[in-house]
């Protein structure tokens, strides 16, 4: 997601910083560059004109000299792209008692997005709850209730009845038990009468504290109109859904920014913890490939069970640490997501296709291959070493092949090697997460050895 538009932005500070003259032709010519990135990746015409005469005026101005006239280029540059994102980033700050209303149109992803957004409030210690008003698209109740039965959330819904009102008092009193109520309500191929009818209805009888306008990244530059409408209708702010696909997002991002509406989250995924809070001058270090250490620590702080890290710290401390402890830590390792988004967050421009495809397919080999071993195996693996014959029949058990199974053995031991040493990684905190400095160490020490 705006991979090019990175790619052109660093080219672009690249070359302001290594001319030696700054004269027109090399002005012009860095200009032309960034026109024709910022439209590819739909951002709208009129604002890369502005950018283009800020740029211009800039560079052309005889008071500003040499180095600084860089630095001021560069800058100029920077905050252009700042402003297109929102400029610094307003935070969604729900309060206790809150009931968070996510509106949008056929396909944007309400109803996931949604259940994201309760499982990231229940992670940090909120008591969460999803309430289905949609009463209009096929199955919207079921997909939420079975959303809420994969990841342990409340759920309000009733199959039965078709007005959302009377849904939503008959479950009124059960709702001030929370501390967050998201709502899902209906959509439409288009906002029309009967939709704006139906939401400024619901409005009034809830009053939610926010109301969110849910929009997806490749929907292009019919997301202006959309923005536009939506406004009308009094939203708080926009989450963009799909930031992961291939789709070139700008059109969400500048929609959003000329109808004045902040970006709160984007999603990166369809695992549930695909969703992050969204930082402009965070996104705007990542897609010039410089990563976001604080949002990857932030996303390490949703997927992570506690409690499950706490067992593990515990185990490695006792010198018990097993294969079970260990599929268990992989299982959350997965759950961070798409290893092209973690290795974005920590400044790796390219990760190789392949080591992209075969991430997912090897945790689940792992997991089958150790679900296929005794106990015995699970609790002592070095006797696996020394008994190949036992390689081999949990290989066939489990449908993998024994150099998957080495590759396993390898990896705990060095899995247990790293988290049992001295130093940082020796000393990690589950329930206080990891600092910078502990990032870094782990990053370079797992990007040497371990291959997920």
């Amino acid at each position: 997601m705006l991979e090019n538009l990175g790619k052109a932005l660093k080219k672009s500070m690249d070359k302001i910083a290594n001319a030696i003259f700054l004269d027109k032709d090399t002005v012009e010519a860095i200009i032309k560059d960034l026109q024709r990135a910022l439209i590819q990746a739909d951002i709208d015409v009129k604002i890369v004109k502005e950018i283009s005469e800020k740029l211009r005026k800039t560079a052309y101005d005889e008071n500003i000299k040499g180095i600084e006239k860089k630095e001021q280029l560069i800058k100029e540059l920077h905050d252009s792209l700042l402003e297109i994102l929102g400029g610094k980033s307003k935070k969604f700050q729900p309060k206790k008692g809150q009931k968070i209303m996510l509106l949008g149109l056929y396909g944007a992803g309400k109803t996931t997005t949604i259940a994201k957004l309760a499982n990231y409030y229940a992670k940090r210690g909120f008591k969460t709850c999803m309430l289905g008003l949609d009463v209009h698209r096929p199955a919207a109740p079921e997909q939420l209730e079975q959303l809420a039965k994969q990841n342990k959330l409340t759920v309000f819904i009733d199959k039965k009845e078709k007005n959302p009102e009377k849904i939503y008092k008959k479950f009124e009193k059960d709702l001030k038990k929370y501390d967050f109520v998201f709502i899902d309500t209906a959509g439409r191929d288009a906002l029309d009468k009967a939709l704006i009818k139906e939401i400024k209805s619901l409005d009034k009888l809830i009053n939610p504290d926010y109301k969110i306008f849910v929009i997806q990244a490749d929907i292009g530059q019919a997301a202006e109109k959309q923005a536009e409408e939506f406004s009308k209708i009094g939203v708080n702010g926009v989450i963009i859904t799909r930031m992961d696909s291939s789709a070139k997002g700008g059109g969400a991002l500048t929609a959003c920014y000329k109808t004045k509406s902040p970006v709160f989250y984007i999603t990166t995924g369809e695992k549930i913890h695909d969703i992050e809070e969204f930082n402009s001058e965070s996104f705007i270090s990542r897609i010039l490939g410089l990563g976001d250490l604080k949002g990857l620590l932030e996303k390490i702080e949703t997927a992570v069970d506690k409690k499950s890290a706490e067992k593990a710290k515990k185990a490695l401390e006792e010198g018990r640490f097993t294969l079970d402890d260990f599929k268990e830590q992989i299982k959350q390792m997965g759950n961070l997501g798409a290893l092209g988004n973690i290795a974005g967050m920590l400044g790796i421009k390219k990760v190789p296709d392949k080591m992209l495809n075969t991430q997912e397919d090897k945790i689940k080999k792992w997991e089958h291959a150790i679900n296929s071993m005794t106990q015995e195996e699970k609790e002592n693996p070095e006797i696996l070493e020394k008994q190949t014959s036992r390689i081999k029949r949990i290989a066939q058990g489990s449908g993998t092949n024994t150099s998957d199974i080495r590759q396993l053995i390898k990896q705990f031991k060095m899995l247990k090697e790293i988290a049992s040493g001295s130093g940082d990684l020796a000393n990690i905190d589950p329930s206080k997460g990891l600092n910078q400095k502990q990032m870094m160490k782990l990053a370079k020490k797992f990007g040497k050895k371990l291959r997920l």
